[in-house]
C-alpha cells in the first residue's frame, strides 16, 4: 500500500549563533501514522518540533507539509502596504532632516507668541520652506526614505512569512514540553481559545455582538464540549485548569491543539510526570487520535510508550540524526543504545 507523506524535513539546521541544535535532520512522517522522535536530554528534538511549527526559522533546509513549504505569498495587499510604509517613512524622513529650518522658519520667527496659535499659517509657511529647499534635502531625503521604508517592510515581511499562526491554519498543532494553558479560564473556555481561527465573524460582528455571533458561540461551544468528551475531561468542563491534575492538564491541552482540526498533531513529551496508569491511558488516547484521521508525532523519555505506540522511530544525539527504523529495528540498533547508555559502539 502506497503511504502518503504529510510532512517531510529536509536537512533541517539550526544555528544559535556557535551553537547548532539540529544538523541536517531529514525525516518524513507518513500519513495516519504515529511517529516518534526520541533521543537524549538536549539532543534537539524540541528544537525541531520549534521549526516546524514556525517558532523558528530553521537557519537551512526545507519544511514541507502536503507537499508543500508553509509561507506566506505577497499579495497586491501587501504591495499597497508596502508603499503606504514607504511613503510614510519618506514624509518623516524629510522631516526629521529639515527639522531645524522648519522649526524656526514657521515657528520661532513668525507665531511663538501668537495665541491661539495660528495652525493654518505656519502649515502654509512649512510648505514655501519645503519649495525653498535644496533638492537633495526634499525629495533627495525623500526618495531615500522611500526606499529604506520599503526594504524595511519588506525585511520584516520576509522574517514573517512562517509563522505560529499560518502554520496552525495550514493543519500543524502541538503541546508542549511544558504545559501551557490559561490556568484561570475553565476547560471549555481553554479549548474555545484553540477554535478561535475557525471563528468566520468578522470584527464587526464580534464588537456589536450581532445574532450571528451568539450563534456562532453556541455552536463553538457545543464542539468544545465534544472535544473534552473525547478526552474524557466532560465532566470537569466547568472547573478551572489550574485545579485539575497534571495529567489531566495534559489531556486539556491535547483537547486545545485537536481544537484547531489539524491533520498533523505534535505532541512534546506527553506522558511526561504521570505514573504508569495515567501513561497507559495516554498511549489509548492517542491511538484514538491516530484513529480520528490525525497523523501523530511525539517526542517521549517514556520508553514502554514509544515502543508501544508507535510506527516508526527517529533517533537525535547532538542535533544529528543517528537512526530511524520501526521499534523493534531501533530497540536492537547498537548505535542508540550507546546513546542511551552513554558508551562507545566498537565497529
Amino acid at each position: 500500500m502506497t503511504m502518503t507523506t504529510i510532512l517531510e524535513v529536509r536537512d533541517v539546521t539550526m544555528r544559535f549563533g556557535g551553537l547548532v541544535a539540529n544538523e541536517r535532520v531529514s525525516m518524513s512522517v507518513h500519513g495516519g501514522e504515529i511517529f516518534a522522535v526520541i533521543g537524549p536530554n538536549g539532543a534537539g528534538k524540541t528544537t525541531l518540533f520549534n521549526a516546524i511549527t514556525g517558532i523558528y526559522e530553521a537557519t537551512e533546509g526545507q519544511i514541507l507539509f502536503d507537499g508543500k513549504e508553509i509561507r506566506r505569498e505577497w499579495s497586491r495587499r501587501t504591495s499597497f502596504r508596502a508603499i503606504g510604509i514607504g511613503l510614510a517613512t519618506a514624509v518623516v524622513a524629510v522631516l526629521a532632516y529639515n527639522a531645524t529650518d522648519l522649526w524656526q522658519g514657521a515657528i520661532v520667527e513668525k507665531y511663538v507668541y501668537a495665541q491661539p496659535f495660528p495652525w493654518g499659517e505656519a502649515m502654509a509657511t512649512l510648505v514655501t520652506t519645503m519649495r525653498a529647499a535644496s533638492f537633495w534635502s526634499t525629495w533627495g531625503i525623500a526618495v531615500l526614505g522611500f526606499i529604506l521604508g520599503r526594504l524595511g517592510y519588506g525585511a520584516i515581511w520576509h522574517a514573517q512569512r512562517r509563522t505560529p499562526d499560518l502554520v496552525s491554519r495550514a493543519g500543524i498543532a502541538r503541546t508542549f514540553q511544558n504545559i501551557r494553558l490559561f490556568a484561570e479560564m475553565n476547560l471549555v473556555e481553554n479549548v474555545l481559545v484553540g477554535m478561535d481561527q475557525h471563528c468566520t465573524c468578522g470584527y464587526w460582528a464580534c464588537l456589536l455582538r450581532t445574532p450571528r455571533f451568539w450563534r456562532e458561540q453556541a455552536a463553538m461551544r457545543v464542539r468544545a464540549f465534544e472535544f473534552l468528551k473525547f478526552v474524557e475531561l466532560a465532566d470537569a468542563a466547568g472547573s478551572l485548569a489550574s485545579s485539575l491534575p497534571y495529567g489531566h492538564q495534559r489531556r486539556l491541552e491535547i483537547a486545545r491543539a485537536l481544537a484547531t482540526e489539524p491533520k498533523l498533531i505534535l505532541l512534546d513529551e506527553p506522558a511526561a510526570g504521570m505514573n504508569p496508569a495515567e501513561s497507559a491511558d495516554l498511549m489509548r488516547l492517542i491511538r484514538r487520535i491516530r484513529d480520528r484521521g490525525v497523523t501523530v508525532v511525539l517526542i517521549e523519555h517514556d520508553m514502554k510508550v514509544v515502543m508501544g505506540i508507535s510506527d516508526r522511530i527517529v533517533v537525535l544525539q547532538h542535533g544529528k540524526k543517528i537512526a530511524e527504523g520501526t521499534p523493534e529495528e531501533i530497540r536492537t540498533n547498537p548505535v542508540c543504545i550507546a546513546a542511551y547508555l552513554g558508551t562507545e559502539v566498537v565497529h
